[in-house]
């Protein structure tokens, strides 16, 4: 498993020429259920390529037997350019994915405002954007972006709720050439705004190889996904067997580091996960996967980087992942391993309080069921902050030997017995008060004695725990 690749990312496809708009609509919906909504052909072109709809074909079909609006834009049709027409095609089919309590996921490849239209089709866009943000709070909304996309059409993607890019996409606000005009910086367009730039700034939530890779893609979040807000997403069969025990990977050691999705997989449905932004504060890992059929979002400290400590970035990118999965009912499994927050100033100036605060929020906001797993350690401010159980936490479990509290027994007694310390001839006193504060304060026992944690359990039966948790807080 390499750092930087979602878990278990299926092996890509043969990179293939684009699809066109109506290729890319039937690889998304199940076989034979796509239907066009418009018939009216505005390009001059004829053939299984020509766009209904000025530049763009929408349509509704149905993904897993349940249905959804889709639309593709035409970028060989005025570099897919949004005009009046165009944009009111868009808007029309979200208007009426929102009346049916159903997701919409556009392919987007598109230059821009166009042109010839001035006014009227920079009000496109404003309606489009107007119509995204009211859908939000109704269906799941996902764009592929398929290639060049600009301006608007950088903006129209960042406002859904996933962003799935091709390796052939380029999406920033302004192109090069302004670029050079302005800055007088050269910069090519995958360097400006490729999927590499957008994975590492978490604007891209998944990379895909080619269009076709990337209607996988989106078939496989809509799998995990409620068909409205409000819906449970739809339940899977779980496999008979655990995958293996969670706490294999993890070193006895609290400075040794390991990778946190080894952990995941061992605890979901069929050791597969779904990891999302995974090149962007990757301290952080958040995926979507299944336990015992259910759909879980799993956020989870990540030691393999920085000691999986959490700075402003990892805050940020968990605060939009928990608000994400309450909108869509979708439970949370935490799993902490952490020392704390990130020191320093630069973390100060980058506003690490502000973003640690909007994942406190995000966690005491959330209705959605909440469970906690500490697998080693839980130190500080980032105990709270990582669905503790007085911030809301429905459970919250422990492995045996984990240590939470407000910091490593080393300091802790390095604060509270200073003086006792500084009059002490040798070093045996400090490692005597070293280990009489772990046991009294840092245990999973004295953590669990004091109500801080539900419930000490070995490793191997903590799938089993998520399982039987997921199951009885379903109906609440």
């Amino acid at each position: 498993m390499t750092l930087t690749a979602p878990m278990q990312r299926p092996a890509a496809p043969p990179v293939s020429s684009s699809l066109s708009p109506r290729e890319r609509l039937e690889a998304l919906c199940d076989p034979g259920s796509f239907r066009a909504l418009r018939s009216g052909v505005t390009s001059e072109r004829s053939g299984p390529r020509a766009a209904p709809g000025d530049g763009v074909l929408t349509g509704a079909g149905s993904v897993g037997g349940r249905p959804v609006f889709c639309y593709s834009e035409d970028a060989s049709f005025m570099g897919g350019s949004l005009g009046e027409a165009h944009a009111d095609s868009i808007v029309r089919v979200m208007k009426l994915a929102g009346r049916a309590g159903a997701p919409v996921v556009g392919f987007v490849e598109s230059g821009g405002a166009r042109l010839q239209e001035g006014h009227a089709a920079l009000a496109g866009y404003g309606r489009i954007f107007r119509e995204s943000v009211e859908l939000s709070s109704r269906a799941p909304q996902i764009t592929v972006v398929t290639g060049l996309s600009a301006g608007g059409g950088a903006y129209s993607p960042a406002l859904t709720d996933f962003v799935v890019m091709t390796e052939r996409a380029r999406m920033f606000l302004t192109g090069p050439k302004i670029v050079r005009a302005a800055l007088g910086e050269s910069v090519s367009t995958e360097d400006l705004g490729g999927p590499d730039v957008h994975e590492r700034n978490g604007v891209c939530d998944l990379v895909a190889a080619d269009d076709r890779d990337g209607a996988r893609r989106a078939r496989e979040l809509l799998s995990m996904l409620p068909g409205a807000v409000g819906e449970l997403p739809p339940r899977a069969l779980g496999p008979e067997e655990p995958v293996g025990d969670p706490s294999a990977p993890v070193p006895a050691e609290a400075r040794r580091v390991y990778d946190v999705r080894e952990v995941i997989e061992a605890l979901v449905d069929h050791g597969e996960a779904l990891e999302l932004r995974s090149g962007w504060a990757r301290n952080m890992v958040t995926a979507l996967a299944r336990i015992d059929g259910r759909t879980v979002g799993v956020l989870a400290n990540q030691p393999w980087r920085l000691g999986g400590v959490i700075d402003q970035a990892a805050a940020e990118k968990a605060a939009l992942f928990v608000n994400d999965c309450d909108r869509f009912s979708i439970p949370l499994v935490v799993l902490v391993d952490t020392p704390g927050f990130m020191p320093g100033r630069r973390q100060e100036e980058a506003g690490v309080i502000r973003r640690g605060a909007s994942l406190l929020h995000a966690f005491a906001a959330a209705s959605v069921p909440r469970l906690t797993v500490v697998l080693r350690k839980a130190y500080g401010g980032a105990v709270i902050t990582m669905n503790s159980k007085d911030l809301g936490a429905d459970m919250v479990f422990a492995w045996p030997h984990a240590e939470i509290g407000i910091m490593a027994a080393g300091q802790a007694v390095d604060f509270v017995h200073r003086r006792q310390l500084a009059d002490s001839n040798g070093s045996g006193l400090r490692a005597e008060l070293t280990d009489a504060y772990a046991d009294e304060h840092l245990t999973a026992d004295a953590a669990a004695a004091s109500g801080f944690v539900d419930e000490v359990i070995e490793p191997p039966e903590t799938r089993a725990r998520l399982a039987w948790a997921l199951a009885a807080m379903e109906a609440r």
